[in-house]
């Protein structure tokens, strides 16, 4: 804000200046508005905490030029500080007045010699700026001179506490040395009881050693007059059978009832006539029992309908059919409870003919819950549990079948048939057993 021609040599102090457009604007918030000046009549329009702030350099302005609105802006001031602009009307200074406000009430009511007061104020205020400057250096000063003595302090408590550290660290490590001296004493110890006890254990595998020979030599005796024994045996024996008597025939009698009735035991008990015959040990091929491995694969194409015959004809076969994946490739167009039902419809009369155990398993993860299902008799029906897949549940009943168990798994996920081929069973593909329910 200059005012050169009003006899301003240099603008305003940004304190007064900042004064001055603060009352003006606090003034222009309660003008009439045809009484504001255009130029600020946009700014009037602002909520007052921001009038000053946003419009500042449009009021300073208007004050420098407009000497109507400056007036205005004056006599608020006189309202609010009647004795100092009369004090300065007269020429005299307040002594305890601020500086920033004599030189704004100077500035807008033009007093003679207004522009020297505008200059005192202003070495006033530097005067109490170089003052506060120092003042503040003074206590920062004092500040860092309080925080070099705490850092002082704090040093010398920490290099007390890193000797304290030091002293106990060196008492730990004498100690730890004392252990580790202690620890290869015992060490060294140790070796020498190991090498006394594997010269013990020499020596009681030598003594072992030597008493095994001579049990070998014992036994070997004993064998001997064994079997003098038994030569001696069969000479009495010979001379017995020579000789009969009438107890030789009562032993022979009670011999013979002994052993009607050990057999007449035997037949009740179904005990084998024998527990091995002669020809058991002979070693050769024997026919294998009739399996899913033994159904020639490669005779029968994996679509032909008889490859399924000639797997139900093996005995105690179980069945076990990817539901979803049947109807889904024999009539995806139906619902999942229509082709529910017709899977299971067909799969009731392949039980009732074949005789053989059928599971059906479906994908649980489709259903919003459990729905009721009427199984027909001979065949089974699970729904996958929550987290799992039809094929997960398929490979464990698959796996909970004992080894040797003749199992066909029905389904055309190429995932699934390996898998179930490696642990066993027999895959088969869906076709073939759609063919067969159409064919019936």
């Amino acid at each position: 804000m200059s005012s050169a021609g009003e006899g301003l040599s240099r603008p305003l102090p940004e304190q007064v200046r900042l004064h001055v457009v603060e009352l003006a604007a606090q003034v222009l918030g309660s003008m009439q508005p045809p009484a504001i000046p255009p130029p600020l009549r946009g700014i009037a329009k602002f909520d007052p905490r921001k009038r000053a702030r946003l419009g500042s350099a449009p009021i300073a302005a208007q004050l420098e030029t407009d000497k109507e609105f400056r007036e205005i802006v004056a006599e608020a001031l006189k309202e609010a500080w009647p004795e100092l602009v009369a004090s300065l009307e007269d020429g005299n200074v307040p002594p305890a007045a601020e500086p920033v406000l004599v030189a704004a009430a100077a500035y807008l009511t033009r007093p003679p010699g207004w522009p020297a007061l505008v200059e005192t104020a202003r070495a006033d205020l530097e005067q109490a700026a170089v003052v506060a400057e120092g003042s503040a250096q003074e206590q920062a000063l004092t500040r860092l001179r309080e925080q070099l003595a705490a850092q002082k302090t704090a040093a010398k408590e920490e290099a007390d506490r890193l000797r304290e550290q030091l002293k106990a660290s060196r008492a730990e490590v004498a100690d730890l040395r004392r252990r580790l001296h202690d620890a290869r004493e015992r060490g060294r110890l140790a070796e020498e009881r190991a090498a006394e006890l594997e010269a013990a254990a020499q020596e009681a595998r030598a003594a072992v050693s030597s008493a095994a020979s001579a049990g070998e030599t014992e036994l070997r005796k004993l064998r001997e007059r064994l079997t003098d024994a038994e030569r001696q045996l069969e000479a009495s024996r010979r001379a017995a059978r020579e000789g009969r008597s009438i107890e030789d025939a009562r032993i022979r009698v009670l011999l013979d009832t002994l052993q009607d009735a050990a057999a007449g035991l035997r037949s009740e008990l179904a005990l084998p006539v024998a527990i091995s015959r002669p020809a058991d040990s002979v070693s050769a091929v024997a026919p294998g029992r009739p399996s899913v491995r033994a159904v020639p694969a490669r005779a029968l194409s994996d679509d032909d309908p008889a490859l399924l015959d000639q797997l139900l004809a093996i005995p105690q076969l179980h069945l076990i059919v990817d539901g979803y994946n049947v109807t889904k490739t024999g009539y995806p167009t139906l619902t999942l409870l229509d082709q529910r039902s017709r899977l299971l419809t067909g799969l009731g009369g392949l039980a009732a003919q074949t005789r053989v155990e059928v599971t059906c398993a479906f994908d649980g993860a489709e259903l919003n819950g459990p729905v009721q299902v009427s199984a027909p008799r001979g065949v089974r029906v699970l729904f996958s549990a929550p987290g799992e897949i039809a094929d997960d549940l398929i490979r464990q009943l698959v796996r909970a079948e004992p080894p040797g168990r003749a199992v066909a798994v029905v389904s055309s996920d190429r995932e699934v048939a390996e898998s179930v081929r490696r642990m066993g069973a027999r895959p088969v593909p869906s076709t073939l057993l759609l063919r067969r329910l159409g064919r019936a």
